[in-house]
């Protein structure tokens, strides 16, 4: 919503209370004691009508509830073809999707503020289970055949699985460094690689187009590629949601099936 229909509705819920629910200080917004206290019963409210429409589609014989993922960033380029399917044949379920780097994963993960991550790394000092879906392969990617050594080396941001990698590639080979340049995005790192700001190390996977296209290049370099695995996990002895355990049978039964449909570039693509 924009800033005037926000005020406009923040007006209108403050007509139906006496006190104050926010106040200005300066030219800054709090929120009031009182309106701390109103908001935390219209979250109630507000999930009291969740709970009745899933009781309701329950009774009707349909799978209701939420399933709740958090996905490392480049696993945006994996985890929605393995949600579409599931989605589609429960209507009844609400997927909250949280799209961010590893670090932010892994700790939603340790929180359990989550069913299931999806990373490519898999974490230090945490008890989990996991679901292979398909391998992560990292190669050092360019605008052209041929490299200019004085270009940087583009990174992503600090907590980020692909960082981390590219860092431990890197530091192991003495000489090879050059002037380094910081994104918050794959997709950031993408475009300025393609509008060659300099080179990066990238996963393949979210690179079909461009690799198609002739925008970017794989160049050769030893060690490459990098090869993990991109998984499902979860706390080792949590007790799954029936949406949750639903949607892990479903994964588990239908993952072959998916990777030959969706991904048969990915899994025979030939540098």
């Amino acid at each position: 919503m924009t800033q005037p229909a926000v005020s406009i509705q923040l007006k209108k819920l403050q007509d139906q209370f006496d006190i104050p629910l926010t106040e200005v200080v300066g030219r800054q917004l709090y929120i009031t004691d009182f309106g701390k206290e109103i908001a935390v019963i219209v979250e109630r409210i507000v999930q009291e009508m969740e709970n009745l429409n899933y009781k309701t589609q329950a009774f009707q014989g349909i799978m209701t509830g939420k399933l709740r993922i958090s996905a490392a960033s480049t696993g945006k380029y994996v985890i929605p073809y393995f949600l579409s399917d599931f989605l589609e044949k429960n209507t009844g379920i609400d997927l909250v999707l949280d799209v961010t780097n590893k670090t932010m994963v892994v700790e939603s993960l340790r929180k359990n503020e989550t069913d299931f991550a999806l990373v490519s790394v898999l974490p230090d000092k945490l008890n989990i289970e996991e679901e292979v879906l398909i391998e992560n392969k990292l190669y050092l990617l360019g605008n052209q055949n041929d490299r200019a050594e004085n270009k940087p080396l583009i990174y992503r941001e600090e907590g980020s699985a692909t960082r981390m990698s590219m860092e431990n590639y890197f530091a192991s080979r003495v000489g090879q460094q050059r002037k380094q340049m910081e994104l918050t995005s794959n997709e950031a790192v993408k475009q300025a690689v393609i509008a060659g700001l300099g080179y990066s190390i990238m996963p393949l996977i979210g690179l079909q187009n461009e690799l198609l296209n002739g925008q970017m290049h794989i160049l050769e370099a030893e060690g490459l590629p990098i090869k993990t695995e991109w998984r499902l996990i979860w706390l080792k002895g949590k007790k799954l949601t029936p949406v949750a355990q639903a949607y892990l049978d479903f994964v588990r039964t239908e993952k072959q099936r998916i990777l030959i449909e969706n991904f048969d570039w990915y899994l025979n693509y030939k540098t």
